[in-house]
């Protein structure tokens, strides 16, 4: 099959290709590692990864070789150069043009060497800074983006805009995801570079061993934040391979509000750290509340499973096989 028309309506069900190669990019990171997991659980048996040394998905002969050879039948595109404010704002020539290489070269890549369906993976940053809560998918290029890590969310866009251009044109089947926050195994915890949950985790971890008598967070706690558990997205990223081929990105969330402050007790109690947990109100907060409006993707008949207690039990005890000293 070249990169022809097919019939979505008449297209079997992604589950019934069990033995179809599957091209999982970014298969090392926190969302192709629980991807990879999810479709092994399943009983796909005809994964295809590489790892960066491997296979440079910014070098477009060698994207165009490894295509022609392998010729997978889905792609699944969780391959990103991701980082905090500090990082996009160190290193914005990397964060868009890393990013626009990776997804261009594997999107045309995709389309010319015949896969059937590409799922493209982008983020909650793609949103303008003031958009409404919680964040429907028409708020898209609505307004401006927040300033710190807008190279990261042009790329981002522009691989949505890629997929819809490349499904008018030539009718090929390229479909958009873009996640909440996420957590869960293969993380970064990283002391100073890593997100909110995370950090916390990993604070908290490091109190309770040193016998700390208090940790201090930052802001005054009141924030509302969304996270999902990189398994549900995983299971979300199955699911609309299977049921959902349309032109508009669907928002993966997980619909549920936590503030900062219970984001923080409910990792302090999974710890275990018995201390003081301190709040320096002198420090800023960042945007009051950030949710993304997941009804799009629930009235196509999906929502997440597991609750944040639960899945912070499992993550720090990943954290603590994987990465305490």
């Amino acid at each position: 099959m070249s990169g022809a028309a097919h019939n979505d309506a008449t297209s079997p069900s992604f589950f019934s290709e069990k033995s179809a190669k599957i091209f999982v990019a970014g298969h090392r990171g926190l969302v192709g590692s629980a991807i990879v997991r999810k479709l092994q659980a399943l009983g796909f048996a005809n994964l295809v990864f590489r790892t960066h040394a491997e296979l440079d998905l910014t070098r477009q002969n060698d994207v165009e070789s490894f295509f022609a050879a392998e010729k997978p039948q889905f792609v699944i595109l969780a391959a990103a150069k991701v980082g905090g404010i500090h990082a996009n704002n160190t290193y914005p020539a990397d964060f868009i043009g890393v990013n626009l290489q990776i997804q261009t070269n594997v999107i045309d890549a995709s389309y010319r060497f015949g896969v059937k369906k590409l799922l493209f993976l982008g983020s909650s940053c793609i949103y303008p800074k003031f958009a409404p809560q919680p964040i429907p998918e028409n708020a898209l290029l609505t307004g401006p983006l927040e300033p710190t890590n807008e190279w990261y969310a042009i790329a981002k866009i522009a691989g949505i805009k890629m997929c819809q251009a490349y499904r008018i044109q030539y009718k090929w089947d390229a479909i958009s995801g873009m996640p909440t926050n996420l957590y869960g195994p293969h993380d970064n915890f990283h002391p100073e570079n890593s997100h909110v949950l995370p950090a916390l985790m990993r604070r908290f971890h490091e109190a309770k061993v040193n016998g700390a008598k208090e940790v201090v967070v930052w802001g005054s706690g009141s924030p509302l934040r969304e996270f999902l558990h990189v398994d549900d997205l995983a299971d979300a990223v199955v699911f609309l391979m299977d049921s959902y081929s349309g032109l508009e990105h669907v928002n993966v969330g997980s619909g549920k509000e936590v503030t900062i402050k219970e984001l923080a007790e409910l990792v302090k109690e999974v710890v275990g750290f018995q201390g003081q947990l301190v709040w320096d109100s002198s420090k800023p907060d960042g945007t009051p509340r950030k949710l993304m409006d997941n009804s799009k993707l629930a009235g196509l008949g999906w929502t997440p499973k597991i609750s944040l207690k639960d899945g912070l039990v499992g993550t720090y005890n990943w954290y603590l096989d994987n990465v305490k000293q």
